[in-house]
């Protein structure tokens, strides 16, 4: 039962992480075009050829 003394507080601080993380991340704009990877998997044109 100690070791709960431990690790409650560890996956609450690991937790908070994850969340201040996850804020940081949607005040960025990191998720700006979710459907723009999509649809370009779904293409038909390849881009394996660099462009000049």
């Amino acid at each position: 039962m100690e070791i709960l003394s431990i690790l409650i507080p560890v996956s609450l601080i690991l937790g908070g992480i994850g969340l201040v993380a996850f804020i940081w991340a949607m005040k960025t704009k990191q998720f700006d075009d979710p459907t723009g990877d999509a649809n370009r998997i779904l293409m038909k044109d390849w881009d394996d050829k660099p462009k000049p």
